[in-house]
């Protein structure tokens, strides 16, 4: 089999459920112009070519692998990798998750760059063990400052320099060329026209803590604007008993549980308010998504979300209701030329440390790329 003599980077993705799809594009999007291509390759998940279109690399491949079948050794996996790497001469491969990176590194001997999207993936010491025995090809990303922080307090005698921060990103211009007019978008939910909504997109699951959101939208709701509602989208294991305890809460007939909604971020506009009450949020691209849209956040203080929404949103403690429903008060106060203040805000960090072209920068800065680009 004929080599290509062009200069390629793998990517290695577990899947494309959820927000990972979109992560794929922003890595791929690094190498816009930079001499490389980009073979970005899925572990998980059916061939799919609006998936392919979606990643904006040069080569998208599906090994079409079944969760049962990546248990264990993985050998299978690791094979098919094999035979990829071989028939292409890559530089160096950037890995999403903990299962790419383990697969990557026995199938090859590439450099690796593996990039966490959660907290705690190196507290078990067998992951411990296993990154230290590659430490001189593995190289890690976090996507915030406090899942960085937590990969550094897990291995200790890592120098800094190995573990960094790439947050995540969004492509504002072509988001905001999305987005559904405010009236269509509460259509399109069945929301009401006239009311002051606050939103929440998320799963319905513990991680998320609806509940907290649930209570400390039944606190400010006497002082919010008559008619005030809040907009639940998602779906999970929660949505019975969160349902219960708005009705506890006496508040049942002013929420609504939307349910899942494809492409979830083009109908932000029709909310004039977003609040995130997730426990330890690694990011929150929901917040991102939020502030595209020109809607005002609310977030509790913890994990990425703080690095997020600092400085151009409201911040409250994790799991205090009452904090919370002064946040949704505060927001619930803007005038328009208040509003209008936040948005340009929220805009301007948005440019600044959050789209495509400022993380681009800051990601051929990066010791290990720069080390690993001279070398090609």
């Amino acid at each position: 089999m004929t080599r290509s003599t062009d200069k390629r980077v793998l990517q290695f993705c577990h899947g494309y459920d959820g927000p990972f799809l979109d992560c794929a594009r922003q890595y791929a999007s690094l190498f816009v112009g930079s001499g490389y291509k980009v073979t970005t390759v899925f572990l998980t998940g059916k061939a799919d070519p609006r998936v392919a279109e979606g990643c904006a690399s040069d080569e998208v491949l599906f090994l079409e692998f079944s969760s049962s079948a990546i248990r264990g050794l993985k050998l299978g996996a690791i094979r098919a990798l094999r035979k990829i790497a071989a028939a292409r001469d890559f530089s160096f491969c950037i890995a999403h998750r903990f299962k790419p990176i383990y697969i990557t590194l026995l199938a090859t001997r590439l450099p690796v760059i593996g990039v966490h999207h959660a907290f705690g993936d190196y507290k078990r010491g067998s992951r411990q063990f296993f990154a230290n025995f590659f430490s001189k090809r593995l190289s890690l990303l976090g996507v915030s400052d406090a899942v960085r922080d937590d990969m550094r307090r897990s291995l200790k005698a890592w120098p800094a320099e190995r573990i960094q921060t790439l947050y995540n990103r969004v492509d504002i211009e072509a988001l905001q060329a999305r987005l559904v007019p405010a009236g269509e978008a509460r259509a399109a939910l069945k929301l009401d026209a006239g009311a002051w909504i606050v939103g929440n997109v998320g799963r319905l699951h513990p991680d998320k803590d609806q509940a907290t959101l649930l209570r400390g939208f039944a606190q400010a709701l006497p002082t919010l604007p008559a008619g005030a509602r809040l907009a639940i989208l998602g779906k999970g294991r929660l949505e019975a008993s969160l349902k219960a305890l708005a009705a506890e809460l006496g508040i049942t007939a002013q929420v609504d549980f939307v349910g899942q909604v494809a492409d979830a971020r083009r109908y932000f506009t029709a909310f004039d308010a977003f609040a995130l009450s997730s426990d330890h949020e690694p990011f929150g691209m929901v917040l991102l998504e939020a502030m595209v849209a020109g809607v005002p956040v609310a977030a509790s203080a913890c994990g990425g979300a703080t690095e997020v929404v600092e400085g151009v949103g409201v911040l409250f403690p994790l799991g205090d209701a009452a904090a919370l429903a002064r946040s949704l008060q505060v927001l619930a106060a803007m005038d328009e030329a208040q509003l209008e203040e936040c948005r340009q805000r929220m805009l301007e960090r948005l440019r600044a440390r959050f789209s495509d072209e400022a993380v681009r920068q800051v990601f051929w800065q990066l010791p290990t790329v720069v080390a690993l680009t001279a070398e090609a």
